[in-house]
């Protein structure tokens, strides 16, 4: 599993590597044409459950960490799903995905 450390108080969101590594690569893509998109997950009971949604802009903080040292291999079919889901309203949705300690409860 790995992290994506969001934003200046670097919220940690756990990801699988193979799905943060996808998620990379869709937000440099985005981020290079200066464009932002929303990210959404369903937290674990270990989080209290619901929704969390973060918005990543091209000034955005962010910190990608892996826990394997080798990266995933990239689908190209989930890259542009990923893609056409981050021009929707509704932006890219992951699964498997959440906070490591949600803000207000570590």
């Amino acid at each position: 599993m790995g992290t994506l450390f969001y934003g200046a108080g670097r919220i940690p969101v756990i990801i699988e590597d193979v799905t943060l590594a996808h998620l990379k690569a869709l937000v440099t893509s985005k981020q290079r044409r200066n464009e932002g998109l929303l990210v959404s997950w369903t937290d674990s009971q270990d989080v209290g459950s619901g929704r969390s949604s973060v918005w990543l802009h091209p000034m955005c903080d962010l910190h990608y960490k892996f826990e394997g040292s080798r990266p995933p291999q990239l689908d190209q079919a989930i890259l542009e799903e990923m893609s056409r889901e981050a021009s929707q309203a509704r932006g890219v949705e992951i699964s498997g995905a959440t906070l490591a300690h949600p803000p207000g409860r570590r």
